[in-house]
């Protein structure tokens, strides 16, 4: 048991350090890792091995769709006579397709996040893989944003602003509406 422990104990030294290289050799870089960082489901560790993969600035890849089909995070069309026979996405990067995954996952569990909304919204209909899928295929293209263009995270989710809540109140009185109901919403007064 002595000796399980002390493997342990130096695996655990030796990840420690190569963290502490990844964080020097990419000290020039914090800006960018930070903004990718701020993504639902992303970390700072996810964020450094993205930022490896497709570099500082994501200069390969001259618009997203490239990224999203190095990543393999497209489903195949391959159709004839207006038969789709394959909906399996192409091998792509097996490494970034796996973090990407991870991250996804992690993503639709963040409370109020445009991604836990667009799981909810088609999980129904595609199932848990399918949407997890179309949740890599849009991180993908945020990350290709953030990267190339520089731009930061921003939260489209309901939770957000007091502004989305009264659309989305103002949509679903509209509906109701159009189905037949009287609606009047109540003033409330804080």
């Amino acid at each position: 048991m002595k000796m399980a422990l002390a493997d342990l104990k130096f695996i655990e030294e030796q990840i420690s350090q190569l963290d502490r290289e990844i964080a020097a050799l990419l000290g020039e870089y914090q800006d960018a890792v930070r903004r990718l960082a701020e993504i639902p489901g992303l970390g700072v560790e996810s964020a450094q091995q993205i930022m490896a993969e497709v570099g500082a600035k994501a200069a390969t890849f001259a618009a997203a769709k490239n990224l999203v089909s190095w990543v393999g995070a497209c489903p195949d069309e391959e159709e004839s006579a207006g038969v789709n026979r394959s909906k399996r996405s192409p091998k792509g990067n097996r490494h970034m397709r796996r973090i990407l995954n991870q991250c996804a996952n992690a993503a639709v569990r963040h409370k109020g996040s445009i991604f836990e909304i667009l799981y909810r919204r088609l999980v129904p209909r595609l199932g848990h893989n399918k949407t997890i899928g179309a949740i890599v295929h849009r991180l993908c293209n945020l990350i290709w944003l953030i990267l190339h263009r520089g731009l930061r995270y921003e939260e489209h989710g309901p939770a957000v602003s007091e502004q989305s809540r009264r659309t989305r109140t103002q949509r679903m009185i509209r509906t109701l509406r159009n189905l037949g109901y009287r609606v009047e919403p109540l003033e409330v007064h804080a």
